[in-house]
């Protein structure tokens, strides 16, 4: 063969059938040896994805899930009258009591800090056994209620008494308020979660905001709020002014200012329901954060995952079965400025809730869609988030 022939391993393909113009078997096996490197190359980076995924996932579990502060002190103190306290519904039913501290401490913000504790807001959760509904009934902080003798946080007892509600919490803590709120109600509380000031605005901006629609400009020099009329997003320090404002607005109503605070928490579900937060991880993370870190909770509800399935049971419930409403009621009949309940709708009200039944209700915002059977018992009236918040 000559130096400018083409030997039989080099130049055009083999002809097939051609034993002699066979291919060498090193040279056959490199694409499938490449292949397989690839292969293992990618598996082992994906390996590695999965493991640093992991391991931020469990960090940031880690992190939320110690972000919550444990009230083991109220369970404590709440131990000392166990006899005395409803027994847990039968039917499976839970009920959780929210209560928005305006705890001072470390702002100046909001006013002086006179280093006492209140709440102006305190929200009764009531998910039924069937988990078909939500109701969040709001208890105003001035109802005249019985207050029983509660030992104080930094010692002695309050006194057995008969005040407005929101002294309970102010001079005996949270286990004074479930006390009460327990023996007015007749259902006892499972859990309980109490969310501060700041808490509240990092929450609402770990959101984007929550949308609200206001007939009217709203100046309250009080909350530090100047808001214009109409559709818009509130941010935190917007929102917290907006639940909070009362003295320069309504005449000083806590009426009003109850449903505003209803509308907006009614707004907030309707907003974390959506896919854009909850299916969001970018979205996700800050809620997340923000809610743990705003949070005391019972023991039995301070771990992120108690808290997720509490937040999916409430998620599960279609819109227009979550039922926000205040308790019945007027005008303390010895003080203008008190309240006092409206019998005997509050007692039907609160049997519903102890036997676990479906609570009449009708929403403000879709009174004219909703059919009225006028031999019915009266429907209690408030918002749900389906409601158009410009109704």
């Amino acid at each position: 063969m000559g130096a400018d022939e083409t030997g039989p391993w080099e130049g055009a393909s083999p002809e097939p059938g051609d034993p002699g113009r066979a291919r060498r078997p090193g040279r056959a096996r490199r694409p499938r040896t490449r292949r397989r490197v690839l292969a293992r190359r990618v598996g082992l980076a994906l390996a590695v994805l999965v493991l640093a995924l992991s391991g931020v996932g469990w960090y940031f579990y880690q992190r939320f899930d110690s972000n919550i502060t444990v009230d083991s002190a109220t369970a404590r103190e709440l131990q000392r009258y166990e006899e005395d306290r409803p027994a847990p519904a039968a039917g499976g039913a839970t009920n959780v009591l929210l209560i928005g501290s305006d705890s001072r401490a470390g702002t100046d913000r909001y006013g002086r800090d006179t280093g006492v504790e209140r709440s102006d807001t305190a929200v009764l959760l009531h998910l039924a056994g069937d988990r078909d509904s939500v109701t969040a009934l709001s208890i105003p902080r001035d109802l005249m209620v019985e207050i029983p003798d509660c030992r104080r946080p930094g010692g002695g007892k309050s006194g057995k008494q008969v005040n407005q509600f929101n002294f309970s919490f102010a001079y005996g803590g949270a286990a004074c308020t479930i006390r009460v709120v327990e023996k007015l109600v007749g259902v006892r509380v499972d859990h309980h979660v109490i969310v501060d000031f700041q808490g509240f605005t990092k929450v609402v901006d770990a959101v984007d905001g929550v949308e609200m629609c206001l007939p009217a400009p709203m100046r309250d020099e009080s909350a530090k709020l100047r808001l214009p009329a109409g559709r818009q997003v509130l941010d935190g320090e917007e929102a917290l002014g907006y639940v909070r404002a009362r003295k320069s607005l309504d005449g000083g109503s806590d009426t009003q200012r109850m449903r505003r605070q209803q509308e907006f928490m009614a707004s907030l579900v309707n907003k974390v329901q959506s896919n854009g937060v909850l299916f969001n991880p970018l979205r996700l993370a800050p809620l997340l954060d923000a809610v743990t870190s705003a949070l005391t909770a019972n023991e039995e509800l301070s771990s992120l995952a108690e808290l997720y399935d509490l937040v999916r049971l409430v998620r599960e419930v279609p819109q227009e079965r979550v039922h926000f409403l205040t308790v019945p009621r007027r005008p303390y009949h010895l003080d203008s400025n008190r309240d006092e309940l409206v019998q005997p709708a509050a007692g039907r009200l609160f049997g519903a809730l102890r036997a676990d039944s479906v609570v009449r209700f009708v929403s403000e915002g879709r009174k004219a869609k909703q059919k009225r059977d006028p031999d019915a018992p009266p429907a209690f009236e408030g918002t749900t988030p389906a409601d158009d918040i410009c109704r």
